[in-house]
């Protein structure tokens, strides 16, 4: 009979290749601000939106099912602002959502709302971001030990709101370089001279020296409204010495802005910041209780946002008002 070849051996298939796990990225340790995000590209001279004290508690009356009432609850109307605005940032001034800003509130009243740019917007902490104890409004859902260390505002905006030990921040738009700071300095590690927020902002202000500089946070250091705060006196100079030349806040529900002036409120055309207050997000109003010094525009009856374009070397601004009102306020200036 012919010979007949074995069969060949049977050989197993090699094991597949499996990519080996991404690397475990240890988190900042307390009081460092992470990695500042990418740039923010822009098709010529970059526009923002800025606006703080926005979206009321969904357990409120004036809310109404996100459509809210003449004078509360207008986080619709002033979202409809941004829409189709060709914005590239929007900055949150702080107490983003009431009544302390837990997740719920956010997914139920904040998100429908300026959730709808929440690709574009750049936030800072307030007070009510913090709470974990409800007012004496009806709503507050979610306003317990769960919130601690402002978990609902960490949760819904993730990375884009910095750390959570801290969360400050950096990032350059076009020429500018804009910071975002946390006035509420018992949860930031402090505001003074020692602390770990005004060492690191001194550092970052150096590494981007000769840019134009906008910085915003919360609590005003100035306002008409009775609810201004020396807290972030040395933040402001930290600011002034290093030439930047806008600030941003709100926690005072009205709009205002001022003429250049030092930390300590006196003039400073030559090297003062410029402070708007810009607590017109849609929550509510609250009124004006004096008229401070250096104080150029205020107005504490219209919801809206201010819209600035950063120019090389200057900037502009507008105040932009809900549908049918007709306050506004517009200027230039150069930077420092």
């Amino acid at each position: 009979p012919p010979v007949v070849a074995p069969p060949p051996p049977v050989v197993a298939p090699p094991p597949p290749v499996v990519a080996p796990p991404p690397p475990v990225v240890a988190p900042p340790p307390p009081g460092v601000a992470p990695p500042p995000p990418p740039p923010i590209v822009a098709n010529g001279d970059p526009v923002i939106a800025a606006a703080g004290d926005i979206a009321c508690d969904p357990g409120q009356p004036n809310f109404n099912g996100g459509a809210g009432a003449s004078d509360a609850c207008r986080q619709m109307a002033t979202s409809d602002l941004l829409l189709g605005g060709k914005y590239d940032a929007v900055l949150a001034l702080g107490d983003t959502t009431y009544y302390c800003s837990s997740y719920s509130s956010f997914t139920a009243s904040f998100d429908p709302s300026w959730g709808r740019v929440k690709s574009l917007i750049r936030p800072v902490t307030g007070n009510h971001d913090y709470l974990t104890q409800a007012g004496t409004l009806p709503g507050g859902a979610g306003c317990d030990a769960t919130n601690a260390g402002a978990a609902g505002y960490f949760k819904y905006f993730g990375s884009a709101a910095g750390a959570p030990s801290g969360g400050y921040y950096s990032y350059d738009i076009g020429t500018w370089h804009l910071v975002a700071l946390n006035s509420q300095c018992g949860q930031s590690g402090g505001c003074g001279p020692n602390s770990s927020q005004a060492k690191w902002l001194a550092s970052d202000l150096a590494a981007h020296a000769g840019r134009c500089v906008l910085a915003y946070w919360h609590i005003p250091v100035f306002s008409s409204g009775g609810r201004a705060s020396p807290s972030m006196t040395y933040i402001w100079k930290v600011l002034r010495d290093a030439g930047a030349d806008v600030v941003l806040t709100g926690h005072d529900h009205t709009y205002e802005r001022f003429a250049p002036q030092n930390e300590t409120g006196s003039p400073d055309p030559a090297r003062g910041i410029r402070e708007f207050v810009v607590g017109t997000g849609g929550a509510n109003h609250t009124s004006f209780v004096n008229t401070a010094a250096n104080s150029e525009v205020r107005n504490d009856a219209t919801f809206g946002v201010l819209r600035m374009v950063l120019h090389a070397g200057s900037y502009s601004w507008e105040f932009v008002a809900e549908k049918g009102a007709s306050f506004t306020d517009a200027g230039s200036d150069v930077c420092h």
